[in-house]
């Protein structure tokens, strides 16, 4: 395969592996975050050290932070788009020790050749990997990095949210101040997230053809507080 940007060491290849790719996909606003943190606080729980993947390109939190919206939050290795990310995984290893899982945030923004990597990590290195991504853009197209994590990952499993119609959202689309969708544009627009929303592919067609505008105002969860009933 042309992706593979290294050659593994001798007796690698032949280790028994039972380590597995996972890919987590959804739409925006779906807990991709939330739930990479919890997996990774679940293994040091549990005394397992783990490695988180950011990449540079988003940087809405500072590099190398990755934030939920719900306000958890951790540090991670940053990476950029011509890292070898199986040298990434090696070099973290021999510099702290053995590694039993490796998290990748915002997944849909690797590369073809990073994602190989991560089959690797797997292959190679028997380091199971949890992938989490957007699936598609704001135009339906996929992203490089969520199509080869589509094609390759050993398990794929989709984070569910849903339309403001009530249906199950699968689409994301970004708006112009006034809640129209944009159908023009760089894929990639960090910051802002206020200006993209997840819809249902019915919703999806309806407002990119100009039928309609999107509400931009969301209701803030009430975390904390108590109700009376």
């Amino acid at each position: 395969m042309g992706a593979s940007t290294r050659s593994v060491g001798v007796g690698e290849s032949t280790r028994c592996c039972m380590a597995k790719l996972y890919f987590h996909y959804s739409t925006m606003n779906a807990g991709k975050t939330t739930n990479l943190l919890q997996s990774a606080y679940n293994y040091h729980e549990r005394g397992m050290r783990t490695l988180i993947l950011a990449p540079r390109i988003d940087e809405r939190h500072g590099a190398g932070v990755v934030k939920s919206r719900i306000g958890l939050q951790a540090r991670g290795r940053v990476f950029d788009a011509n890292d070898d990310v199986l040298a990434l995984v090696r070099a973290d290893i021999e510099r702290h020790g053995a590694l039993h899982c490796v998290l990748v945030d915002e997944a849909q923004f690797m590369t073809r050749a990073q994602v190989w990597q991560l089959t690797d990590v797997v292959d190679v290195l028997a380091i199971p990997v949890l992938a989490y991504g957007l699936r598609t853009d704001f135009r339906g197209e996929l992203f490089e990095g969520s199509q080869y994590l589509l094609a390759w990952a050993d398990v794929l499993t989709e984070l569910k949210t849903i339309c403001h119609t009530g249906r199950k959202a699968t689409m994301v689309v970004r708006v112009d101040e006034n809640g129209r969708a944009l159908t023009e544009g760089p894929q990639v627009e960090i910051g802002g997230n206020e200006r993209y929303v997840s819809v249902s592919r019915p919703e999806f067609k309806k407002v990119t053809q100009g039928g309609g505008r999107i509400e931009l105002s969301q209701t803030v969860f009430p975390i904390g507080t108590v109700s009376d009933d």
